[in-house]
């Protein structure tokens, strides 16, 4: 494994040390990057897109040591403090979060209240019941089961903690409804829908009910299937009558500006959209694991990526910007492999970019294609692919601060990160020497590098958990169904779904992932509380603050 010196530039040493290192013991969670195994499915489908301080990182600036220094005096800290509000102001670096200054408790990094885990409950669990039975033919649904309660589980011994507040990219589920709060959603509008879509799914008396369309790129049905299944089975009684059209492909359907009356406008369901669409936005399929090109499902994964990858510390890692996948897919992607390090012609971008042997990956299974395992180098780079990618995750997973190349499309979870905080802006009309500067800057501030990488990796095993993707999903459905106009009624071509008909004929990855994502426990506690709509002054104040922050990136690159 190659090793660099870090260096510091010396004009910013002082800015560098304003950012205290990580928590002494803290364990990274080091990066991971699905490029490539999901830029090679989107590349074979047309229709789809698919903690330590490093050496040298904590010596402090001679004068922060003298002015520290109990000889020093009460003149020393007057000076210090002229001196650290001097560099507040003039230095150009960003300013990322008032959680990593001083006072706010050397080395921690804010996280909201969590779901404590399962086995810290003060209620008993209680088992969701799945069986395939002995026999080979499919399993048929349960009937004659009590109805579900609609009430949390609780003990009277001991009454239950509130629920924690739920991370803030929620709120955006109301944004995804507003079109509809007036006028409601009638049955006429969500059938508009069904051209775009590839199932419509039906939630009556928490059962599923599920009418298909056409058929859709690998099994991204499915799972996304799956995961309803799951959330029924998770918070039983508790999810509303629905009547949802999904699509499931990679580019937005609707446009605002095609329905300037709001109730004709089609509600849809689908993984991702642009500033500019109607869609109502859901997890992807690839939260409860991606068969074919042998990604496991998120509980697991983000599990051993933290595992594997606490043997690697960021300061051991190649001090490059890396990417792996299909570059075919996108123009962006094409364009991105310009920015490869050329020894011929001595261009040096600080770029590692690998385009997957597909042939290759997909004749030995993706064994050599481990996501847990690719956490390499000090950065990683985030690029769309045909719009969204969910690579987007596995890259954010790590302590390696992720390089996103700005784009205009957006999952359920990507609208709640920050521009540098959680990671770092990449401008496309200049990407190659944005990419070496945020390298170059990165490897002179070890400790303000690691910290956005770890607010990054944070965001994504504590806000990106399952049971708040379970959250979103929920709160999701009780807003839609709070707009519907009319009771939704089983289609008559529909089929009713349950695990047990999804997971007992499913073989190979697929039933092994159902499985290893399978939901064993009712939910006996309430889900996290939904905030508030954004008000109009927190919209511009956001969108000025990434503002000011791609300006600051801007003007330490010299442009």
């Amino acid at each position: 494994m190659m090793k660099s010196s870090l260096i510091r530039a010396p004009d910013e040493e002082e800015a560098a040390v304003l950012v205290p290192p990580p928590a002494a013991g803290a364990v990274p969670c080091k990066v991971v990057d699905d490029d490539n195994a999901a830029l090679g499915v989107e590349w074979q489908s047309s229709s789809s897109s698919s903690s330590s301080s490093p050496g040298g990182a904590t010596k402090k600036a001679w004068w922060w040591t003298a002015l520290l220094s109990p000889t020093t005096g009460a003149v020393g800290m007057v000076i210090g403090g002229l001196v650290v509000l001097a560099l507040l102001v003039g230095t150009t670096w960003i300013d990322l979060d008032a959680s990593f200054l001083p006072g706010k408790g050397r080395g921690s990094i804010s996280r909201r209240g969590q779901h404590p885990p399962r086995r810290h409950r003060s209620s008993p669990l209680v088992p969701i019941p799945f069986s395939c039975g002995n026999s080979s033919s499919t399993p048929q649904c349960r009937r004659g089961m009590p109805p579900p309660s609609a009430a949390p589980f609780t003990s009277p011994e001991q009454p239950t903690a509130p629920p924690p507040s739920c991370p803030d990219y929620f709120r955006y589920i109301h944004s995804d409804l507003e079109r509809w709060r007036d006028s409601g959603i009638t049955r006429e509008a969500v059938e508009r829908a069904q051209p775009k879509a590839a199932f419509r799914l039906t939630v009556v008396s928490g059962r599923a009910y599920v009418e298909t369309y056409h058929r859709v790129f690998q099994t991204r049905d499915v799972f996304t299937q799956w995961g309803i299944l799951q959330l029924l089975a998770r918070y039983p009684g508790r999810v509303p009558d629905v009547d949802i059209m999904f699509n499931l492909e990679d580019m937005p359907e609707f446009r605002a500006a095609d329905y300037p009356d709001p109730a004709t406008a089609p509600p849809l369901f689908r993984y991702c959209k642009d500033g500019s669409s109607l869609e109502v936005l859901w997890p992807d399929w690839s939260f409860w694991g991606w068969s074919e090109v042998n990604i496991r499902p998120w509980a697991p994964l983000i599990e051993e990526v933290g595992e594997e990858n606490a043997h690697l510390p960021w300061q051991d890692r190649e001090p490059y910007a890396f990417w792996k996948g299909n570059p075919g897919v996108s123009e962006a992607r094409r364009d991105l492999f310009r920015c490869n390090n050329d020894s011929a012609t001595g261009k040096e971008w600080n770029a590692r970019l690998f385009a997957q042997d597909w042939v290759a990956a997909i004749r030995n299974g993706f064994k050599d294609s481990n996501l847990a395992k690719q956490c390499r180098y000090r950065y990683k780079i985030y690029v769309q692919g045909r719009s969204w990618s969910v690579s987007e995750k596995y890259i954010l997973a790590c302590d390696s601060p992720m390089l996103a190349i700005d784009t205009p499309f957006r999952d359920f979870f990507s609208r709640g990160l920050v521009a540098g905080k959680h990671y770092w802006p990449i401008d496309p009309a200049d990407k190659c020497r944005a990419v070496k500067f945020a390298v170059d800057w990165g490897n002179s501030h070890p400790e303000q590098a690691m910290r956005i990488g770890q607010e990054g990796s944070g965001f994504a095993r504590e806000d990106m958990s399952m049971e708040y993707v379970y959250d979103y999903m929920l709160h999701v459905l009780k807003q839609y169904a709070a707009l519907l106009r009319y009771r939704p009624t089983v289609p008559e071509k529909a089929v009713e779904l349950c695990p047990e008909s999804l997971a007992c004929p499913a073989q190979g990855r697929d039933r092994e992932f159902m499985m290893q994502s399978r939901e064993r426990y009712v939910a006996t506690y309430e889900p996290c509380t939904l905030p508030p709509p954004f008000t109009a002054e927190e919209v511009t104040r956001m969108a000025a603050r990434e503002e000011d922050v791609r300006r600051k990136v801007a003007k330490m690159e010299g442009r």
